[in-house]
């Protein structure tokens, strides 16, 4: 789960090398905190949270694979 939404994530921001995921399992959840440079917190968001759903739907249909539940928190960051 977690290569994937860096992935994404990655590919979505001007700047690629200051995206941190951080992933927290637990038994039966999963906890990815995506660090993202202060500039590029919009274009993760996007539009009335269009993107950051999507970005969480994608983590949930991976999770949903390992019976597992997720949760996707984005922060931003001044590297």
């Amino acid at each position: 789960m977690k290569a994937v939404v860096e992935y994404i994530v990655k590919a979505l921001v001007d700047n690629p090398d200051h995206v941190h995921v951080k992933e927290t399992a637990g038994s039966s959840v999963v906890i990815l905190e995506i660090n993202v440079d202060e500039s590029d917190l919009g274009k993760v968001i996007g539009k009335e949270g269009r993107i950051a759903n999507a970005i969480r739907t994608i983590a949930k249909s991976a999770a949903a694979k390992v019976h597992k539940k997720v949760t996707v928190e984005i922060l931003a960051s001044n590297d």
